[in-house]
């Protein structure tokens, strides 16, 4: 059999999927025959992670049935807070999740992986980032509220207060966009300990180690230091001539997959236009990504650099007051829809992970 060698497995086809289409080429972002973008403005984040589970939308009876999973399973059982009170305080976010996460794996979780095992990790997810950011930052503990749906809550237990429908609407597009994007870092790591067939448990703790690193699940934060830099629209040609000018890179445009616009962003800017006047950061966003076009062509002709999810994801979070500690684990949130989605389309068709590597050593003498 004749092998051949792509450092990274780039363009290399690893499985088949029907859960989502990225084509980066022609700028396509299809959920199981849907425009991704389409789901996260007219759908609730419930119905969309429904879908993705079941290829199919959920009828009202079983919407209600899913959400009454969810509020079952969104609590922390007594035994994991103990483990997570006796974590060092200064301990990454994403750690703690891991860990606690991990923790939450009894006997329960067992091979094959079942729907149950997605709805009870996604559920519980959100609780324990709440609960750590606010035990941190030494702020009165707040139990999940049956009355909010999946976004609401997560805001909910973080901050203590109703949220706006401002903030839960830019939240819930957000997440429904990044719950799923075909066969990344993290999702493969899953679908690789998926594929040996340990627990789904276990593959979502591999997905979440590689979620946190930065190469993966930390984007957004350098689109947040340039916002913060530029504060106001005057500020914004000066500083990205200044940057061009000097052949920095401007965080938030281009990507690795998508050479033309990418549908993310352009989903997530319309969501940042509709609310605009709720918050100056959505409308700052928008000023600076049009102004930062027409530059980069300028400097920059036929490079084809166009704003990137994590652009309009830094204005999104900062717009709803979202400390930056938070970014990677709410990305983590959303993408536990897609992580256990693939993992029991692995189980259904499996067949263990085996490449081959290149020796490029010394050989022994012959």
């Amino acid at each position: 059999m004749s092998l051949s060698y792509r450092k990274g497995l780039e363009g290399v086809i690893a499985t088949e999927t029907k859960i989502s289409c990225v084509d980066g080429e022609k700028g396509y972002f299809i959920y199981r025959g849907y425009w991704a973008k389409d789901l996260a403005i007219q759908y609730t984040f419930e119905e969309v992670a429904y879908f993705i589970w079941h290829g199919y939308f959920p009828n009202e009876t079983e919407l209600q049935s899913f959400k009454q999973k969810l509020n079952e399973y969104r609590q922390i059982p007594q035994y994991v807070k103990e483990v997570i009170n006796l974590l060092p305080e200064n301990m990454h976010l994403m750690d703690v999740l891991r860990t606690a996460i991990s923790a939450v794996g009894n006997d329960s979780f067992q091979w094959p992986p079942k729907i149950e095992d997605a709805i009870r990790l996604t559920a519980i997810t959100p609780t324990i980032i709440a609960y750590w950011h606010r035990k941190k930052n030494e702020l009165p503990l707040i139990e999940p509220n049956d009355n909010f749906d999946h976004v609401s809550n997560f805001l909910y237990m973080l901050t203590g207060k109703r949220p706006t429908y401002a903030h839960c609407k830019a939240l819930s597009s957000y997440m429904i966009l990044t719950m799923e994007h075909g066969m990344n870092a993290s999702t493969f790591s899953s679908r690789v300990v998926c594929s040996t067939e340990s627990d789904m448990v276990s593959a979502i703790v591999a997905a979440i180690g590689a979620m946190k690193g930065p190469l993966h699940g930390g984007a957004p934060s350098g689109v947040l230091r340039m916002l913060d830099e530029i504060g106001t629209p005057e500020e914004i040609e000066p500083y990205i001539v200044n940057k061009l000018e000097k052949g920095e890179k401007l965080m938030g445009f281009g990507h690795r997959i998508y050479k033309t616009t990418d549908p993310r962003a352009e989903t997530l800017k319309e969501v940042a236009k509709g609310l605009a006047g709720e918050e100056k950061w959505f409308d700052l966003a928008v000023q600076l990504e049009e102004k930062a076009i027409e530059l980069l062509n300028r400097y920059k002709p036929g490079r084809k650099l166009y704003a990137n999810v994590e652009f309009y994801a830094a204005a999104i979070l900062k717009g709803i007051s979202l400390p930056k500690s938070l970014f990677t684990p709410t990305f983590t949130a959303s993408r536990m829809v897609g992580w256990t989605a693939h993992i029991l389309e692995q189980a259904s068709d499996n067949r263990i992970f085996r490449p081959q590597s290149l020796y490029v050593g010394k050989m022994p003498k012959m």
